[in-house]
């Protein structure tokens, strides 16, 4: 059965290193990554002269849903032409929303393909220092409003989503140092793997 995979966790957790590390491991694999579209996205914000904030009322009534919408329906079309899709994004909102995750599932079912979630858990003091490090301009407000920000993000694991009854529906990938990702890495590609049918 063919897979969409979502990375997915709040910013700076460690998602896109985690999400290459997973499709170089991994076989028939397209790798989607949703920050490709913030070019796009920046643009929007010019022509309607708003100052660049992906927090504001702005960003959130105009592109984010938009971005989102984009990036599920270019997985929708290279699933028809290999095995796994997989997507590196928040899905800050969707994962927690059991109607979304419910058509989400059908969509791919009526596709011979099975929804899997990987939440990269990273502890929030780890997240802060990552954030100052990469010192992009997508996190300056967070950075400068840092509790706000930490209130108004849920760092839990959405075990909602989690079927007993299914190995690979929830993985969680724990991110907060090295051995934790190099074990988290191993396990989490002999799940995939078997699940796939290729161990």
């Amino acid at each position: 059965m063919k897979k969409l995979i979502l990375v997915t966790s709040p910013p700076a957790s460690g998602k896109t290193y985690i999400a290459k590390k997973l499709a170089e491991a991994l076989r028939h694999v397209v790798y989607l990554d949703k920050d490709t579209l913030i070019k796009l996205s920046k643009q929007i914000f010019v022509v309607a002269g708003e100052e660049y904030n992906r927090s504001s009322d702005f960003f959130n009534e105009n592109i984010r849903d938009y971005e989102y919408e984009t990036i599920v329906e270019l997985a929708m079309e290279a699933l028809n032409y290999d095995d796994i899709v997989l997507i590196n994004a928040p899905f800050t909102k969707e994962i927690r929303d059991l109607n979304y995750i419910k058509n989400l599932k059908a969509i791919l079912k009526e596709n011979n393909a099975s929804l899997v979630v990987i939440w990269v858990e990273t502890s929030i003091d780890v997240t802060q220092q990552r954030m100052i490090e990469r010192n992009s301009d997508r996190d300056t407000w967070k950075l400068a409003h840092w509790n706000e920000y930490i209130a108004g993000t849920n760092f839990d694991i959405p075990i909602a989503l989690d079927d007993p009854s299914i190995k690979d529906d929830l993985l969680i990938f724990k991110n907060s140092s090295n051995e934790e990702f190099t074990d988290s890495l191993i396990k989490t590609i002999d799940i995939l793997e078997e699940s796939s049918g290729r161990k």
